[in-house]
């Protein structure tokens, strides 16, 4: 049997974190491990895996690592969704981002954005705000959506867990007439009481997931208590945050069950978004698929680094009318462009996320 010869891992800009693992036969698999704002944390698990891992017999590493999956699609010369079924659809609906931390100059970034081919899009609902803050503070989130919603695109909604439950459920009553595609993160998970509440009193989709890391933290949003069914109508797993490409599709399958859709957070790399893509080809219940091509946190990193870079294809991530084709290559699709991953990643700096204070001092939720 093989062996796991040697696992890598590559921090690169802006703000993600690339594991590559080969065994002894040069078989090699790609994955991404990018948890925002803790890239050194996750190097010092990676660390610990290292020393227990290699050695091991490639086809039987106790743990869902996507990068095994990867390297087995690799071996056969088969992309990784004819390993999970086969595709259930050619093409991915897609959606990307607008407007920034503090969401402003939203109808030039949606024109952009139309012209790129997206036919939905998602932003910010507010910038920061306190606890209990004036209400004309909301107006402004219902005027950005529906000039957006005027161009022609949908229009999703995050209200990033920034909102606590005074401002929140006012935010949702104002938005509701206007039809957001759904709202993101109306309070945050840890609060899924509060998640229920809310739900109950809109009828917009409610969509969370991103802070929900296996299956287990999703069971409290599918089968609420007090209530009949899911507090929530879109999960949204992140596959770098959850586990991989088979915790995700567990999870797809648990939220099948409560007639639940899936729409994987991915504001990341070309890696994380080439293992969504694979999931999203053979799960009937992925609804629509997050890309990262320019959104705000990559434009914030000098030089100017996308999911067109670190790929030797970005012909691949091309929008056409709101859709990808489905990704035909073997393994995740891609092919990654290791001399580029490996020269970018000497020296570079971990990227630590943004926050916010209140004109009282306060720290805000970011």
């Amino acid at each position: 049997m093989t062996k796991i010869k040697c696992i890598e891992y590559f921090r690169v800009p802006p703000r993600w974190l690339f594991v590559k693992i080969c065994d002894e036969d040069r078989n090699y698999g790609w994955g991404e491990s990018t948890l925002e704002g803790h890239t050194e944390g996750v190097e010092g698990t990676l660390n610990a895996m290292i020393k227990r891992f290699v050695g091991y017999e490639a086809e039987q590493v106790p743990f869902d690592f996507s990068q095994m999956q990867v390297c087995r699609a690799r071996k056969l010369g088969v992309p990784i969704h004819q390993l999970l079924g086969g595709k259930v659809r050619d093409k991915v609906k897609v959606y990307a981002w607008i407007g920034g931390h503090r969401p402003c100059e939203v109808e030039t970034a949606a024109k952009a954005r139309l012209a790129q081919g997206f036919r939905a899009v998602k932003m910010n609902a507010t910038s920061d705000l306190d606890w209990l803050d004036s209400p004309p503070a909301l107006d402004s989130a219902v005027t950005r959506l529906t000039t957006v919603q005027a161009l022609g695109l949908d229009v999703a909604l995050d209200f990033h867990g920034r909102l606590h439950k005074p401002m929140a459920k006012q935010l949702a009553r104002l938005v509701e007439p206007h039809r957001p595609l759904f709202i993101e993160e109306p309070l945050l998970s840890e609060h899924p009481e509060a998640i229920l509440q809310l739900s109950i009193l809109t009828t917009t989709p409610v969509a969370l997931g991103e802070r929900l890391y296996n299956r287990w933290d999703c069971k409290a949003f599918l089968a609420a208590t007090g209530s009949t069914g899911a507090s929530v109508d879109i999960l949204q797993p992140d596959v770098s945050h959850c586990g991989g490409i088979s915790e995700l599709r567990r999870i797809a399958a648990m939220a099948e069950a409560y007639d639940v859709g899936i729409a994987p957070h991915c504001p990341l790399g070309p890696v994380a978004l080439a293992a969504c893509m694979q999931v999203a080809l053979c799960t009937q219940n992925v609804v629509i698929q997050e890309m990262g091509l320019g959104i705000h946190y990559n434009e914030e990193v000098e030089g100017g680094y996308d999911i067109m870079n670190y790929v030797k294809d970005s012909g691949v991530w091309e929008v056409k009318d709101g859709y990808v084709d489905a990704l035909r290559g073997v393994g995740l699709g891609i092919e990654v462009d290791e001399e580029e991953v490996r020269r970018v990643s000497r020296g570079a700096e971990p990227w630590l996320g943004s926050g916010f204070l209140g004109p009282d001092g306060a720290i805000r939720e970011w």
